[in-house]
């Protein structure tokens, strides 16, 4: 990597203007197809929320004024320990090593340590090593991996059922919808007549048969 390509490299706060393009960033990066796994689901409120409670720890690294990557981070105090969190890290790939993620980590690392933490953390889709290894390099360590369980529910028993209720409602629905309706019509200079529904085989009751 070219120093000069590295110190291109200009690290600013999260702007309000920054939150769409980093969020359609994201979109590309953080994929159902990539890591159909992931427990957090990259969306708008990600970076909106993290914007509004933590703007220190949301990065932006630019180059030649476009934007190259991000970071969002958050602080978690507990008992007499101060937590630094990663949530977020993602790198433009049209500047994939010129040293954004290193630059980012490394500016969101220090403004935690001038607040307080003690302690980073930083988790990602075990698949993912060329992440893994970046965050080896910058000092993490003490690798644990989580499980995580899948069901496809459109397998389960009760989707089935579900489903198979839905059709008959509609169908029930369609039915209904193609019988003409009851409606009320009053011929010239006589009391109002009841028009019932062809397909009912009732008899019509006129004025001289009403209770009433």
């Amino acid at each position: 990597m070219n120093s000069d390509d590295f110190d291109a490299v200009y690290v600013r706060e999260l702007g309000i203007d920054d939150i769409a393009p980093i969020y359609h960033l994201g979109e590309k990066l953080f994929t159902s197809e990539l890591y159909p796994y992931l427990y957090r689901t990259w969306d708008e409120w990600e970076v909106i929320g993290l914007y509004n409670t933590d703007p220190e720890y949301c990065l932006v690294a630019e180059i030649d004024e476009e934007v190259a990557g991000f970071i969002l981070g958050t602080i978690i105090t507990k008992a007499s320990w101060t937590y630094g969190y990663i949530l977020w890290l993602g790198v433009n790939p049209n500047y994939q090593r010129r040293g954004v993620a290193d630059k980012l980590v490394d500016k969101v690392v220090a403004r935690m340590i001038e607040d307080g933490a003690r302690f980073m953390l930083v988790d990602t889709d075990p698949t993912n090593i060329p992440a893994v290894k970046f965050f080896n390099r910058k000092g993490f360590g003490n690798i644990r991996q989580h499980i995580f369980l899948s069901m496809n529910l459109s397998k389960h028993d009760y989707y089935g059922r579900l489903i198979d209720y839905e059709h008959q409602k509609a169908e029930r629905a369609g039915y209904r919808r193609s019988r003409p309706a009851i409606r009320a019509r009053k011929p010239d200079g006589i009391g109002s007549e009841v028009v019932l529904n062809p397909l009912v085989n009732e008899p019509q009751i006129t004025d001289e048969q009403s209770p009433i």
